[in-house]
């Protein structure tokens, strides 16, 4: 599985590299820690290219709280607002949940076969920040339009098993609509 992620990041720097971007279809996303009370600072941005490999993942994120890998999805709607779950306030819920066009239904990670809201775990580093690039191969820009980008607060293993209630990768911490 490292080397999967290790190739997937070589990948994603290479096409960063050779696909121009004048020419490249692009978006990008403001994030921000959320809350139960909605959206408070600032995080950074993350920026959504196309390659003919798929669609290129920028992330300029700093002050993450929390190292590591992180889940990393797309959702389907284009709110970052927090809705009411039982007694409390789900922060980021207004999003959905994953992008799934296709009703897959499951959850297989950016390179398998279940919904396309899968990216590759987010890499937090010890000083709090998050730059390296990924691959989604099974999106472009043109999948993003209406839909925000969210950061969670643990690692995405890519399966079905030991679902919870804030859904894979724990629970809802940046979330960004994506213009």
């Amino acid at each position: 599985m490292l080397i999967r992620k290790r190739w997937a990041a070589i990948v994603a720097a290479a096409a960063v590299v050779s696909c121009p971007s004048v020419h490249a279809a692009e978006a990008s996303a403001n994030l921000h820690h959320i809350t139960g009370a909605g959206e408070a600072e600032p995080v950074g941005s993350v920026t959504f290219t196309d390659s003919k490999y798929g669609l290129i993942v920028t992330p300029a994120l700093e002050n993450l709280q929390s190292r590591g890998l992180h889940g990393t999805h797309i959702h389907a709607n284009a709110d970052c607002g927090a809705t009411r779950m039982g007694d409390h306030m789900m922060p980021g819920g207004a999003a959905g949940g994953h992008y799934d066009p296709e009703q897959a239904g499951r959850h297989a990670g950016p390179y398998g076969d279940g919904h396309l809201g899968d990216l590759p775990n987010l890499t937090v580093e010890d000083d709090g920040t998050a730059a390296t690039p990924v691959l989604a191969p099974r999106l472009t820009v043109a999948d993003l339009e209406g839909r925000a980008v969210m950061v969670h607060a643990e690692v995405d293993r890519y399966d079905d098993h030991g679902t919870h209630h804030h859904g894979k990768g724990g629970m809802r911490m940046y979330c960004g609509v994506i213009e």
